[in-house]
Protein backbone atom coordinates (compact mmCIF):
# COMPACT_ATOMS: atom_id res chain seq x y z
CA UNK A 1 0.00 0.00 0.00
CA UNK A 2 2.99 2.41 0.56
CA UNK A 3 4.37 1.85 -2.76
CA UNK A 4 1.83 3.21 -4.12
CA UNK A 5 0.99 5.52 -2.03
CA UNK A 6 4.40 6.38 -2.67
CA UNK A 7 4.05 6.97 -6.28
CA UNK A 8 0.60 9.02 -5.74
CA UNK A 9 -1.67 5.96 -6.32
CA UNK A 10 -4.61 6.01 -4.03
CA UNK A 11 -5.66 2.44 -4.39
CA UNK A 12 -9.40 1.51 -4.09
CA UNK A 13 -9.67 -1.49 -1.91
CA UNK A 14 -12.29 -3.87 -2.94
CA UNK A 15 -13.72 -6.76 -0.61
CA UNK A 16 -13.73 -9.16 -2.71
CA UNK A 17 -15.23 -11.63 0.05
CA UNK A 18 -18.21 -9.64 0.39
CA UNK A 19 -18.37 -8.69 -3.28
CA UNK A 20 -17.05 -11.16 -5.58
CA UNK A 21 -16.48 -10.15 -8.64
CA UNK A 22 -18.47 -10.97 -12.07
CA UNK A 23 -16.98 -13.55 -14.31
CA UNK A 24 -17.06 -9.87 -17.24
CA UNK A 25 -14.79 -8.18 -14.27
CA UNK A 26 -12.38 -11.58 -13.81
CA UNK A 27 -12.17 -11.62 -17.44
CA UNK A 28 -11.52 -7.96 -18.14
CA UNK A 29 -8.86 -8.71 -14.99
CA UNK A 30 -6.90 -11.40 -16.71
CA UNK A 31 -7.22 -9.22 -19.79
CA UNK A 32 -5.38 -6.22 -17.77
CA UNK A 33 -3.08 -8.71 -16.07
CA UNK A 34 -1.77 -10.13 -19.73
CA UNK A 35 -2.63 -14.05 -17.84
CA UNK A 36 -4.98 -16.93 -18.89
CA UNK A 37 -6.91 -17.54 -15.50
CA UNK A 38 -5.35 -20.67 -14.15
CA UNK A 39 -1.57 -18.24 -14.02
CA UNK A 40 -3.61 -16.44 -11.16
CA UNK A 41 -5.51 -18.46 -9.03
CA UNK A 42 -4.58 -19.54 -5.52
CA UNK A 43 -3.39 -23.14 -5.84
CA UNK A 44 -2.72 -23.71 -1.54
CA UNK A 45 -6.74 -23.35 -1.56
CA UNK A 46 -9.11 -25.73 0.14
CA UNK A 47 -11.73 -24.60 -3.20
CA UNK A 48 -9.24 -25.54 -5.69
CA UNK A 49 -8.52 -29.37 -4.19
CA UNK A 50 -12.22 -29.80 -3.49
CA UNK A 51 -13.08 -29.04 -7.24
CA UNK A 52 -10.23 -30.67 -8.91
CA UNK A 53 -9.39 -27.52 -10.66
CA UNK A 54 -5.52 -28.87 -11.60
CA UNK A 55 -7.65 -30.78 -13.96
CA UNK A 56 -9.74 -27.97 -15.65
CA UNK A 57 -8.37 -26.58 -18.55
CA UNK A 58 -11.23 -24.27 -19.46
CA UNK A 59 -10.71 -20.87 -18.96
CA UNK A 60 -14.55 -20.36 -19.11
CA UNK A 61 -14.89 -22.62 -16.25
CA UNK A 62 -12.21 -21.25 -14.17
CA UNK A 63 -13.84 -17.77 -14.18
CA UNK A 64 -17.07 -19.24 -13.04
CA UNK A 65 -15.07 -20.92 -10.00
CA UNK A 66 -13.32 -17.96 -9.01
CA UNK A 67 -16.62 -16.19 -8.97
CA UNK A 68 -18.16 -18.37 -7.01
CA UNK A 69 -15.44 -18.86 -4.78
CA UNK A 70 -13.36 -15.93 -4.45
CA UNK A 71 -10.50 -16.69 -2.07
CA UNK A 72 -9.08 -18.66 -5.50
CA UNK A 73 -8.64 -14.93 -6.74
CA UNK A 74 -4.73 -14.03 -6.37
CA UNK A 75 -4.37 -11.07 -4.41
CA UNK A 76 -3.78 -8.41 -3.95
CA UNK A 77 -4.19 -7.13 -7.70
CA UNK A 78 -3.53 -3.24 -8.49
CA UNK A 79 -5.23 -2.18 -11.54
CA UNK A 80 -4.12 1.67 -12.57
CA UNK A 81 -4.63 3.12 -16.18
CA UNK A 82 -6.03 0.13 -17.33
CA UNK A 83 -3.02 -2.08 -16.39
CA UNK A 84 -3.24 -4.82 -13.86
CA UNK A 85 -0.48 -6.30 -11.54
CA UNK A 86 -0.85 -9.16 -9.04
CA UNK A 87 0.89 -7.20 -5.80
CA UNK A 88 3.31 -10.26 -5.03
CA UNK A 89 6.18 -9.08 -4.23
CA UNK A 90 4.50 -5.29 -3.66
CA UNK A 91 7.58 -4.23 -6.03
CA UNK A 92 5.45 -5.50 -9.05
CA UNK A 93 3.31 -2.68 -8.18
CA UNK A 94 6.34 -0.34 -9.44
CA UNK A 95 5.47 -1.41 -13.27
CA UNK A 96 2.58 0.57 -13.52
CA UNK A 97 2.53 3.64 -14.98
Amino acid sequence: MQLLRDSNIEPQIIEYIKNPPSIVELKRISRLLGLDPSEWIRKTEKDYKNNNLKDIKDSEKIFSLMSKYPKLIERPIVIYNEQAVIGRPPENVLELK
